[in-house]
């Protein structure tokens, strides 16, 4: 009797185990006030949050950005080689033009890749300039989301909201990839930090004792 009471508590006690695991909150990472889940799933593929940073301009803050891969990598070439889904994300911290944000995006990748690399997605360069022109303006808040699907392209989407063609090419997502981590990134800090590089704290300098 002794013995089959215990059974029966020991199942009710995993039972309301696995029921409170499953109802726990998904784990996140804040940046500048900004939540990001630790995973995201991208075509049904569960993709891990590798690193999350701030884009200044000067002193302004402008967006938080977020690099989501099938496994973490820590060197830029591992990431451009990476198989499987990626995603970019672009949470706004104040508002911007889309003619700025398309012009930002233009001209880090033009710094970010030489002439032979630019002229095999001159097109598809084109077609992503265009979709700034649908969109007035990005509004403090706003989720702009990149992604590469394997198998069908690059996706940008807006608020969830998809606002691009697809884009098939993956020389032209690793083009978008570059604007933050290629030689010269939009923000040498953001990269670190998508590389997912920790932060040393300031050092606070000693007074020299005599």
């Amino acid at each position: 009797m002794n013995f089959r009471f215990t059974i029966n508590r020991a199942l009710v006690t995993a039972f309301i185990f696995s029921a409170t695991m499953l109802s726990l909150p998904v784990r996140a990472t804040e940046v500048a006030g900004v939540k990001l889940d630790e995973t995201a799933k991208v075509a049904n593929q569960e993709l891990k949050l590798n690193g999350a940073g701030i884009r200044y301009k000067l002193f302004f803050k402008v967006y938080v950005a977020a690099l989501y891969l099938s496994d973490k990598k820590s060197t830029v070439p591992q990431i451009l080689a990476a198989p499987g889904a990626k995603r970019i994300h672009l949470v706004m911290l104040r508002d911007v033009s889309s003619e700025d944000f398309g012009q930002a995006f233009m001209a880090g990748m033009r710094k970010n890749s030489d002439m032979t690399e630019r002229a095999k997605i001159i097109n598809q360069m084109m077609i992503f300039g265009e979709l700034f022109a649908s969109i007035p303006e990005l509004k403090k808040g706003d989720v702009l989301t990149t992604d590469w699907i394997p198998g069908s392209g690059t996706v940008c989407s807006l608020n969830g909201k998809k606002i691009s063609q697809v884009i098939p090419d993956v020389a032209f997502y690793n083009a978008l990839l570059k604007i933050w981590l290629g030689r010269s990134p939009a923000d040498e800090k953001l990269k670190r930090a998508l590389l997912g590089e920790k932060e040393e704290p300031a050092v606070t300098p000693r007074t020299p004792t005599y």
